[in-house]
């Protein structure tokens, strides 16, 4: 079937789309089929899947799938409304006081994901007479929210708490503070220094909002991520990553929760998640309250991949959790290794940029409890035969 002439009113995407092809960053879609034990199936071929964000495995886990059918047998397929309108389902408010408590905070609201978690959180709490501190690495969605914002974004070196002081201690008088940043960092898998962080939000009376999405499931009390009670104003968490289902949270304290309830866009005009959504998160707590032994298995690969990663000269930066990138560089490169690694058996994408910056281009490895030690060891060998055909060190 021909694709039919395009007007010259679209002339702007070609030009845009060709300078990816160029670059080496043009994105495409690859359907794919999500397996037991940690592998993915690419058209005819089975790959261990080294990245997903399923870090514990839940996203197939019995108990969720029966109590996702369980809440939509009693409840209904879909939520039908806003909360604000008739959409406020009981087994919702069910859902977000068992996030509460487990999390160690007043409250917590549901949203239909991170990304707009972080995106209507932001813009709800900030404002033109806001000054925005957000660490260099951010993600995406707390890039944007603080754009839609209005406010005065100030960005602070990474996981660099001395640069973020002598930004906040020079910081304009009569403006509200907010300081941005993530607990795991999604592309390089290392962590702040959380306890400095709140210490400068008391010092400075500036608000600490923090996003969670990758270390809920993986680290803290019950994997409930690595922030404490009384740390930081806001928590974002989300479920579709660690905790294998799909939807995000904001846990804070009742004042905030009753703000966003009015303030806040992304949640007033959004129809609330579907009841089998919420059964699954709700097994999911459960789940996750119990899987230490996983977190455990999980670390232990991590320090595994590390270790066989820099015995061959990789570079995985300051990476500690589940999350080690392997920095390459140039994007061409990082593409050429990922179709080696789907040569030998495995799933590692390439990330380039505009996702991260130019010139550190990478296969971001993410690691799942259903991987054994053998999968790290076959792919440990995989970039070793690859560094016997190509320089990328």
């Amino acid at each position: 079937m021909e694709t039919p002439p395009q007007p010259e009113v679209f002339s702007f995407m070609e030009r845009a789309l060709e300078k990816r092809r160029k670059a080496g960053t043009l994105r495409r879609l690859l359907p794919m089929e999500l397996m037991d034990g940690g592998r993915v199936r690419v058209g005819d071929r089975v790959l261990v899947n080294f990245s997903g964000n399923d870090y514990l495995g839940l996203s197939r886990d019995p108990l969720l799938l029966q109590r996702g059918e369980a809440f939509a047998r009693r409840f209904g397929a879909g939520a039908t409304a806003s909360r604000l309108v008739c959409g406020n389902l009981s087994c919702t408010e069910e859902v977000e006081k068992k996030i509460a408590r487990m999390k160690g905070f007043e409250s917590a609201l549901m949203l239909a994901s991170g990304y707009q978690a972080n995106l209507s959180l932001l813009a709800a709490l900030c404002d033109r007479k806001t000054l925005i501190f957000s660490d260099r690495l951010n993600h995406n969605s707390l890039i944007q929210g603080a754009r839609l914002s209005g406010g005065t974004i100030i960005r602070f070196r990474h996981n660099d708490l001395s640069h973020l002081e002598q930004l906040l201690s020079h910081g304009p008088e009569g403006l509200r503070k907010c300081i941005v940043t993530e607990s795991v960092f999604s592309m390089d898998g290392d962590v702040p220094d959380l306890e400095g962080l709140s210490q400068l939000a008391a010092r400075y009376q500036a608000l600490l909002v923090v996003d969670e999405a990758h270390a809920t499931g993986v680290l803290g009390d019950q994997g409930m991520g690595l922030v404490k009670p009384g740390m930081a104003h806001a928590v974002v968490g989300t479920f579709g990553k660690g905790a294998g289902v799909f939807g995000a949270y904001v846990a804070g304290s009742s004042l905030l929760k009753e703000y966003l309830v009015n303030e806040m866009g992304g949640f007033v005009f959004s129809t609330a998640l579907p009841p089998s959504v919420m059964g699954m998160v709700d097994a999911s707590l459960d789940r996750m309250a119990e899987m230490d032994a996983e977190r455990k298995h999980l670390a232990a690969l991590g320090d595994q991949l590390r270790h066989g990663l820099h015995s061959l000269d990789f570079y995985t930066g300051a990476s500690c959790t589940q999350i080690v990138p392997v920095m390459v560089g140039e994007a061409k490169k990082a593409l050429a290794l990922s179709a080696h690694l789907e040569k030998e058996g495995f799933l590692g994408v390439a990330i380039r940029p505009p996702t991260v910056p130019e010139g550190k281009s990478r296969i971001r490895i993410s690691l799942c409890a259903l991987h054994s030690k053998e999968d790290v060891e076959g792919l440990i060998r995989a970039f070793s035969t690859f560094l016997q055909h190509t320089d990328i060190k």
